[in-house]
Order: C-alpha cells, then structure tokens, then sequence
C-alpha cells in the first residue's frame, strides 16, 4: 500500500482526514450509546477490558469513547494511572495523525495509539499478537471501527472488505461498527477526481454495494459467524451504530433490538 497522504495534500484516500473530527465531532457518536454499555456486555469479566480501535485517526473519537463507556466527566481521570476497566489499543495508517494522537492522549497509561496498515497481514499479527499476549489474552473484548469499511473496500476491493471483516470477527468478542453508506463512496471518489488524482482501483468493479448496512452484516452474520446485537441508531449524518457478538457470547443491550 502506498504512504498515505501528509496533511497539506489535500487528499485523504485512506480516510485520513486531518481535522475529521471537526466535521463528524464524536458526540455525534458516543451520545448513541447507552450508559453503563461495558457493564451490561461485560458484568462478571476480569479487568481490565481490552479494546481495539482500528482507524482510529488523531484519536479524538477513541478519547471520547473511552471516557463515555466509562463513565468520565471532563475533570475526572488521573492521565498517569492506568484505566482498571479497559485498556484501549488505537490504530491507523498514517503516522502523523497517531504521532499527534500520542502527544494529545489524555490518559497515556490506559489508551496506546500504534501506527498500523490493519491490511498488512503480517505487521498485525506480530503487532496485536504481542499486545495480547501481554494480557495473557487471545482476542480483544470490544472492537471499535468507525466510518472505515469503505476504505478498506475502495482500496482492497470486494476480497479486501470480506477479509478485513472476518480478521475482526475472529479477534473480537464484540464489535462496534459504522459502516459508510453507498453515497460515501461516489462522493469519495468524485472527491479524488475533482482534485486531479486516479480513481480508487476497485470503485468501478465493486460487487458488495447498494445497503451497505445490509451487506456487511450480511457478511458478518452468514460468513463470519457474528450476531447482530442492536442497532444504537444513526448520527447526524445518516450512518448507523451497530453492534454485533461472536455466536455464544455476552448479553443484548440497550438499543433498537434486531
């Protein structure tokens, strides 16, 4: 995969939007989510919590939904002690978006943001293996993936989303997704255009498209052997939260039940 795109380019073909969170602000998310969601999913499990926030840009999103699930107020939190309830691991492809992430962490002994190509098979599996294992873990309770299936899907084509799918499905209790609609992706690239670059590779030959809510979960449920939790509703601007569990794990939710 190529470098992704610095801050003054323009373009942002991974998503990688310098000031993402002034146009779609995290309130805008964590206030779908119910209070108390750790301790409904997770009553009786040992502590810390692990997380993984993939995409997670310059982390303002990952902050602000640690604090929610947590039940923080703006004045509480001690920045040098590590959270006892969950340990949140923050991921993305561009490094200086996750280089002014560390320097702005709040809470720097309980979330950790990483550079890391989620794509790149091999850097992930040393790289998440070896965070687990300092847990003495095998997967992550809670996944995070915010507005990132599309770039995934436009870069890595129909194989790509399917695959980026199943690894998140098999590394993660549950799942918290928000998919783009079909609408992102004709903006997105009529986005590249406008600023003179070639078309994503696999815009013109993507099979997955239309309800993309329908068809990842599709995914997710028939091939990936998840289940669709609830739906926490939709943001502001038309994309909704979804959860989903592996088969045999955990408790519903508060929320839109399926």
């Amino acid at each position: 995969m190529a470098a992704p795109m610095s801050e003054g380019s323009g373009a942002a073909p991974y998503g990688n939007f310098p000031n993402y969170s002034r146009f779609h602000p995290p309130e805008g998310r964590v206030s779908l989510l119910p209070p108390g969601l750790l301790r409904t999913l997770f009553p009786a499990a040992a502590r810390p919590l692990l997380g993984l926030d993939v995409g997670c840009n310059s982390g303002e999103l990952s902050v602000a939904l640690y604090k929610h699930l947590l039940g923080l107020q703006e004045s509480q939190g001690n920045p040098d002690q590590p959270g006892r309830d969950l340990n949140l691991l923050c991921c993305d492809i561009d490094p200086m978006l996750i280089q002014r992430a560390q320097q702005c962490s709040p809470f720097p002994g309980s979330i950790s943001f990483a550079h890391l190509d989620i794509m790149d098979c091999r850097a992930r599996e040393l790289f998440l293996g070896s965070h687990l294992h300092r847990f003495g873990r095998s997967s992550f309770d809670i996944g995070f993936c915010m507005s990132v299936t599309m770039w995934i899907h436009l870069n890595h084509g129909d194989r790509g989303l399917r695959e980026f799918l199943s690894f998140l499905s098999s590394l993660c209790r549950y799942l918290l997704l928000e998919p783009q609609p079909w609408k992102c992706y004709r903006a997105a690239a009529r986005r590249l255009r406008r600023l003179g670059r070639s078309d994503f590779d696999h815009f013109r030959s993507l099979g997955i498209s239309g309800d993309m809510v329908q068809r990842i979960t599709q995914i997710l449920t028939e091939d990936c052997a998840m289940e669709l939790v609830c739906c926490f509703g939709s943001t502001s601007w038309d994309r909704r939260l979804l959860l989903f569990k592996s088969n045999g794990e955990g408790r519903g939710c508060s929320g839109e039940e399926q």
